[in-house]
């Protein structure tokens, strides 16, 4: 059942950014979700993972709020770019993980580097060093809003 409401939630994506109703791009758009959900299934047989966080609420209010993270974070590098009096220092530090799910840290470690201004560049057991523009975003990281969104998504054992 769960494949088929990932096979209908590709198409319905698929439609949306496609637009195209000829038959030639319907039938290759067909071929490419199912081939996908056939993916998925034989990678889900192996780790159990990935499609329990596709339907999860949990998973989509946390895509929402990253997504407001992103408007948010965007606004302020263009302003920095812009605003010759508003700093841009660069800095490097390494933030501890509590993370254990290599799914959720991947996730974790992928939100960051989406997030304008910041950049994970190693991902440690229990660390990951991110690169940002300014040390404000590094301390915004380590206060560890994001990190709790995500602990929430973790497969409890």
């Amino acid at each position: 059942m769960k494949y088929f409401i990932l096979a209908g939630i590709l198409a319905l994506f698929w439609m949306l950014l496609s637009g195209h109703t000829s038959i030639l791009l319907l039938t290759l758009g067909l071929a490419s979700i199912a081939l996908v959900t056939w993916l998925v299934s034989r990678m889900d047989r192996v780790d159990k993972g990935p499609i329990r966080m596709l339907l999860s609420v949990k998973f989509l209010s946390y895509l929402l709020w990253l997504i407001g993270q992103v408007i948010i974070t965007n606004i302020d590098v263009a302003r920095r770019i812009w605003n010759p009096s508003l700093p841009i220092k660069p800095a490097c530090r390494k933030i501890k993980v509590s993370i254990k799910d290599p799914l959720i840290k991947t996730i974790y470690a992928n939100s960051i580097t989406l997030t304008p201004g910041t950049v994970t560049t190693e991902v440690g057991e229990d660390y990951f060093i991110v690169h940002a523009l300014n040390v404000e975003g590094l301390d915004e990281l380590e206060e560890g809003d994001m990190e709790r969104r995500l602990s929430r998504l973790e497969k409890k054992k």
